[in-house]
């Protein structure tokens, strides 16, 4: 492939690799594990993998171990540096015997049910070391539930003598492995199964996974072109940007880039959801902020919004559950209504409360409601237009303030979506090294013979070299949860605390912010010089760690 000057540059880059795992380990048992919530459904439903100790590497004496061929799969939407993850768990099963092999699933998980594969050698991977994306091998969405899919895979892990599969993923993707290690497991195959935890939402974490990979450079890019924007937005003083940032069910993103960029508002979905604020009264507290800051002739100002916000309005979460349930009880009915009539049909099936509040939504909003959902059975709230929604109903709220005599200034909305600009980008230093480290623990997992493991790197704050590394069991942190209208057994997400460090932060400093103009201009993400300016964590964990 044809390289840029950076690309070139960055080839040479040698992760940072946790001094525990430079030589021989050996795992170490700790404590028995429970599932977060429902133990007794979680054990039911994973009898040969629940209540596995967590486990930590230590430094160990070399053993010789014997070849071992394994598969890895990327699952979901990317993140950057899961090439790292590849590069270091390739390095990590070459390290404990140079004949082993790798193989990866083209496309996700689908390629692993259709057999389609290839071999991951070192002059390929060298391609791709450092780099963003999950293009070496690349993603997909399918959902492993069934018993055939299972089998159909272990029937390619049998003909290529695979002996353990890695799954990068995030909650969804890293729950389908859980099942998949108990049903292996339940069947003797002979198969380990190993997760990695992934997602720019940064909501697949715990005491034990610190933070998913990709979060810090995704945060970090989107805080570049936030800055940008606020510049721009500071210097014509007459643009009101409303900006919407990725995550579904949590607003990690948009707090981090708060801490970052410092804007003059940032919803924060947890805290709307703990209020049980209405949308109106959100509309009512940015049009407030608009009005103060006009009162001292600044007709300009930022606003972060979190993707998944309208979920966490308590009527409008009540409203979309209803909503998940009919349309997956009616889907093939659904399906075949006039377009003109869709609205209609779905009003006529509502509760009354719900009728009425989806009765009252703009039509574009509700039609984006209806739209098919992800293979998860959740509403794809990327293409709600919040951003939109928002804007257009405080301009409308400040001219009935004018008419009070309550607003005197000038108001015009710009609208953004950052989702895609940051999925893909050269990961950061931090998270080059801490996903070379995940991926290069997975290979030590394997080879500790344990399946049903996520693999942990924690101690992130410390320098790389620093870090410590282990596995917990996947089962540690599931919960039931309602899906396509039936209970399942899914990773339970991890919300902004509301009593946590990082969001302590932004409270004490928000409503100076508002009012003030006090920007922050993050810049690029920086990959050579100094490690105060290149090797830093995101504000959250390290505020976290703070606290702790």
């Amino acid at each position: 492939m044809k390289k840029s000057a950076l690309q070139k540059a960055r080839a040479a880059y040698q992760p940072k690799l946790p001094i525990v795992l430079t030589g021989a380990v050996k795992a170490v048992e700790g404590k028995a594990t429970n599932s977060v919530a429902d133990q007794e459904d979680i054990q039911k439903l994973f009898p040969n993998t629940y209540g596995l100790p967590e486990i930590h590497f230590e430094k160990g004496p070399a053993v010789k171990s014997a070849p071992i061929n394994v598969g890895v799969i990327l699952s979901g939407g990317q993140a950057p540096g899961g090439h790292n993850v590849i590069s270091g768990l390739f390095d990590g099963i070459k390290k404990v015997n140079r004949d082993s092999r790798l193989y990866g699933f083209l496309m996700g998980p689908g390629g692993f049910v259709d057999h389609k594969y290839m071999e991951l050698t070192a002059s390929y991977i060298d391609e791709y070391r450092n780099t963003g994306g999950f293009d070496i091998i690349g993603s997909g969405r399918t959902k492993l539930e069934t018993k055939a899919q299972f089998d159909k895979g272990l029937e390619i892990l049998k003909e290529l003598n695979i002996k353990a599969l890695v799954i990068i993923g995030g909650d969804d993707s890293n729950t389908n492995a859980a099942i998949l290690a108990e049903y292996y497991k339940s069947i003797n195959a002979g198969v380990q199964v190993i997760g990695c935890p992934k997602t720019i939402d940064g909501d697949l974490k715990n005491e034990m996974i610190e933070t998913s990979f990709g979060f810090d450079t995704a945060t970090k890019v989107y805080s570049e072109v936030i800055g940008n924007i606020q510049r721009d937005c500071n210097s014509s003083k007459k643009y009101w940007h409303f900006i919407k940032l990725m995550g579904r069910s949590a607003s990690h993103i948009a707090l981090e880039c708060a801490l970052q960029c410092q804007p003059n508002v940032c919803i924060i979905s947890e805290e709307v959801e703990a209020k049980k604020e209405t949308l109106n009264d959100i509309v009512n507290s940015i049009a407030d902020v608009v009005a103060a800051r006009a009162a001292n002739g600044n007709n300009f100002g930022s606003v972060l919004i979190p993707e998944g916000l309208i979920e966490f309005i308590p009527a409008m979460k009540a409203l979309i559950a209803e909503l998940n349930d009919l349309l997956a009880d009616n889907a093939e009915e659904f399906a075949k209504i006039d377009r003109q009539n869709q609205l209609s049909w779905i009003v006529d099936r509502l509760s009354s409360e719900n009728a009425s509040i989806f009765n009252s939504l703009p039509e574009g909003v509700a039609r984006q409601l209806c739209l098919d959902r992800d293979p998860h059975g959740n509403v794809q709230v990327s293409l709600i237009e919040t951003e939109k929604l928002l804007g257009e109903m405080v301009g409308r709220r400040l001219n009935e303030m004018k008419g009070e005599g309550r607003y005197v200034g000038k108001f015009a909305s710009m609208f953004h979506f950052f989702g895609y600009e940051g999925r893909c980008a050269d990961p950061s230093n931090f998270d080059a090294d801490y996903c070379y480290a995940l991926g290069f623990n997975a290979a030590c997992l394997i080879n500790a013979g344990v399946t049903g493991y996520m693999s942990s790197v924690r101690g992130l704050t410390k320098p790389s070299v620093q870090w410590t590394t282990g596995g917990i069991p996947i089962t540690m942190m599931m919960n039931m949860e309602r899906r396509h209208g039936a209970m399942k057994p899914v990773i339970q997400k991890a919300l902004v605390k509301l009593d946590g460090a990082p969001f302590l932060k932004y409270a004490a400093q928000r409503d100076t912010w508002a009012i003030n103009t006090d920007f922050i201009y993050p810049g690029p993400i920086q990959y050579f010089g100094p490690a105060e300016v290149c090797d830093q964590p995101s504000l959250t964990l390290r505020y976290e760690h703070e606290s702790r």
